[in-house]
């Protein structure tokens, strides 16, 4: 099967070197975007994010790709989502007050919750339960493992889209999937051979 372009939007937070690094370990193309217009017709996007999500969204909005990343999903596009890429597609974060997301997602993002010996930030590899398969997580292992540095996690109002669930105290939502909308609270680029894999079939998804 062919391998396209991918395009990886840099708003100024994102892990986009390592992410990109990771596509090129595995020969696929992978081009960093720091405008709307390297965006717009893309066949492939990739959504990073590490940090606060008062910042990234206000950074998105000020960059102009809020609309681009909407048009893209809407077009039926796929779009991967990493970690706090996951976080903005929903309706609404309650990370330090409450800040309106993407909305592609209906969902709110919260923190873990406290609880005697739950470590948070959660942070290091864990293991992935998958509840619908998808065409990223085919060829994965039963039980893979991947990587996580995270304090808050997503929680959609509809169940269908939960790709994954992870154990952290109790199970939490660590990967959707709709359609060719994807996206992990993990780090695929950071995932040694199980976020390869990921990455190399999402490179690998019909436009």
């Amino acid at each position: 099967m062919a391998v396209g372009r991918t395009h990886i939007i840099d708003y100024g937070m994102g892990n986009l070197r390592s992410v990109q690094k990771a596509f090129e370990h595995l020969g696929c193309e992978a081009v960093i975007c720091r405008s709307p217009s390297e965006v717009r017709g893309a066949e492939r996007l990739i959504l990073p994010g590490v940090g606060a999500f008062r910042d990234a969204i206000a950074e998105l909005r000020r960059h102009d790709f809020v609309g681009l990343i909407q048009d893209h999903v809407a077009a039926g596009r796929p779009f991967l989502g990493i970690c706090l890429g996951l976080q903005l597609l929903f309706d609404v974060s309650y990370e330090d007050g409450e800040y309106a997301g993407l909305g592609l997602v209906r969902g709110k993002v919260v923190r873990f919750e406290s609880a005697p010996g739950l470590k948070i930030p959660h942070m290091g590899w864990n293991t992935l339960n998958i509840v619908t398969p998808n065409a990223l997580t085919a060829g994965l292992p039963a039980t893979p493992s991947v990587y996580f540095v995270h304090s808050y996690h997503v929680v959609p109002d509809d169940d269908s889209v939960i790709a994954t669930t992870t154990e952290h105290g109790r199970p939490f939502t660590s990967m959707i999937a709709r359609g060719p909308l994807f996206a992990t609270q993990f780090h695929p680029e950071k995932s040694q051979r199980t976020g390869l894999q990921l990455l190399r079939s999402f490179a690998k998804l019909k436009v």
